[in-house]
């Protein structure tokens, strides 16, 4: 499909996200999905982390909100990622760490957003299993960033997101070592790595039919 609408988003995502208190059984994608020859950290289990991907109407679409990661950050500084980061001991859940961080990083309100769902997780090969939940934000929603933590806050139509023509894989040899990845270049922002893997798995789960019964 080379384009969605928002009631098409709305519909597909209502039926075929998971609930948000699922607990997949199985990882989902991974960065190891198209690096094969990597081999996982050596861990008894990944880290938990969990991220919000905030959607606000903009005509017959949506716009993903997304933040730009300071270059003072120690890690993946200059990336592009949606509001997010590790479950804390404190949080109930994936869900309520993605809550509090996406407070935290650029204002949103928990009690303001329509949750539509939970998709696969995706395992980072810095051995992070992340939970993404998706949400629609409040229509005058105004994205306040934290700026030790956020250096910029944008948004990327979901329709250019959903269009599998835009899922680029993109490789090279770095340290001697070829490492390939998903990147969706769009105005300027360079969307790549975990955070378009993940996008990327939402379109498989979303609009694509799955094997076998």
């Amino acid at each position: 499909m080379a384009y969605t609408t928002r009631a098409d988003f709305l519909e597909r995502a209502r039926s075929r996200l998971a609930p948000l208190d699922h607990v997949f059984p199985a990882n989902g994608a991974s960065d190891f999905d198209l690096n094969p020859h990597w081999k996982p950290v050596p861990e008894a289990r990944p880290r938990a982390a969990a991220v919000l991907m905030g959607l606000q109407e903009r005509d017959d679409d949506f716009g993903v909100l997304l933040t730009l990661r300071p270059e003072t950050m120690a890690q993946h500084p200059g990336q592009v990622a949606f509001p997010g980061g590790r479950v804390d001991l404190a949080d109930a859940s994936p869900l309520a760490a993605a809550l509090r961080e996406a407070h935290e990083e650029v204002g949103v309100d928990s009690g303001d957003l329509e949750l539509l769902g939970q998709g696969d997780p995706y395992l980072t090969t810095t051995n992070y299993l992340v939970s993404l939940f998706v949400a629609v934000l409040p229509p005058d929603f105004v994205p306040r960033p934290e700026p030790y933590e956020v250096a910029d806050v944008f948004e990327t139509p979901l329709s250019f997101l959903m269009n599998p023509d835009n899922h680029e894989r993109h490789e090279a040899v770095r340290n001697g070592v070829l490492r390939a990845w998903y990147a969706m270049p769009h105005n300027g922002r360079y969307i790549w790595g975990a955070t378009a893997g993940m996008i990327r798995s939402l379109y498989l789960r979303l609009y694509t039919e799955p094997d076998g019964p």
